[in-house]
């Protein structure tokens, strides 16, 4: 049953209607890294730094905003550069949903995804329990360490940094987090790494948590719960309340804009469905459907 994931999709939009924004987040990731490595071989600094903290053309600061929190944190006072880096950095997800970073730009998305396929194409079922809260404990803890110690002590062992750093000047044992991920992401629990433990994730989705850019279930009256877009979406959770429109605690339908701020803005589920249920839009959606 799980092989069949897509075939409705693909019969009926083809295979680039299927996967198109997968094929684009592939290039979205991979132009990223490109611009990080071929800079200093081309002697035209485009693009200068990492993932944490990086210059385009040597002149624009971009900083990532939960390396600036352990900073602060840590008792040292940012340079002027690194607020304003964090500032745009922040500012820009804001717009399109702080955790797009997580499926357009990480480097570890790859990975992830790959498990979650493979597990997928092997039947493997795993049913260990983890909240999606853990990650947020994750983030206070991350905050609390260079509190205490002076130390951004989470950079040192960030994947997402390892894996960056060490695709563009070697590995070495980061090798060995990232299989560490695959594995338990594969045989552990699925979209583990993501969806429970991340920090870094979950300091994007608090920074999403209003945006303005949503996905939509515009045509959630065509759904006939084939559950392809629940099978392929790194956040299933988040669909429902959309897509089934559950009564709230004040007992009013909720509309069809997928609100929650853990949704990655992947676009999988718009790939995936043969009738068109979902969309992008506006969060503003559920409103206009309120009053037309």
């Amino acid at each position: 049953m799980t092989l069949q994931v897509g075939m409705d999709a693909i019969k009926s939009k083809g295979y680039l209607g299927t996967y198109r924004f997968l094929i684009l987040r592939r290039i979205s990731q991979l132009v990223t890294l490109l611009l990080f490595i071929t800079s200093p071989i081309a002697g035209y600094w485009l693009l200068k730094g990492n993932l944490s903290s990086s210059l385009i053309l040597e002149t624009v600061p971009l900083s990532d905003p939960f390396v600036m929190l352990q900073t602060l944190a840590s008792g040292h006072s940012p340079i002027t550069a690194m607020l304003l880096g964090s500032a745009i950095i922040g500012g820009f997800y804001w717009l399109i949903g702080g955790r797009s970073f997580c499926s357009w730009v990480c480097p570890v998305n790859p990975v992830t995804d790959l498990a979650g396929w493979a597990s997928r194409r092997l039947g493997i079922r795993r049913r260990f329990p983890l909240s999606r809260h853990l990650r947020y404990w994750i983030l206070t803890l991350a905050l609390l360490l260079p509190a205490i110690t002076g130390v951004l002590a989470w950079e040192l062992v960030n994947p997402v940094s390892l894996l960056h750093r060490g695709l563009i000047f070697g590995m070495g044992m980061g090798w060995l987090v990232i299989l560490g991920i695959f594995l338990f992401d594969l045989f552990v629990v699925p979209r583990g790494w993501c969806g429970h433990i991340c920090p870094m994730g979950a300091c994007y989705s608090l920074i999403g948590k209003t945006s303005p850019l949503r996905i939509i279930a515009s045509n959630r009256d065509a759904c006939y719960d084939c559950m392809d877009c629940y099978a392929v979406c790194p956040e299933p959770q988040v669909i429902k309340p959309a897509l089934k429109g559950n009564k709230s605690d004040a007992q009013v339908e909720q509309g069809p804009v997928i609100l929650s701020p853990n949704c990655t803005n992947c676009g999988r589920c718009i790939d995936i469905c043969s009738v068109n249920v979902f969309e992008f839009g506006s969060r503003f959606a559920n409103r206009m459907e309120k009053h037309p």
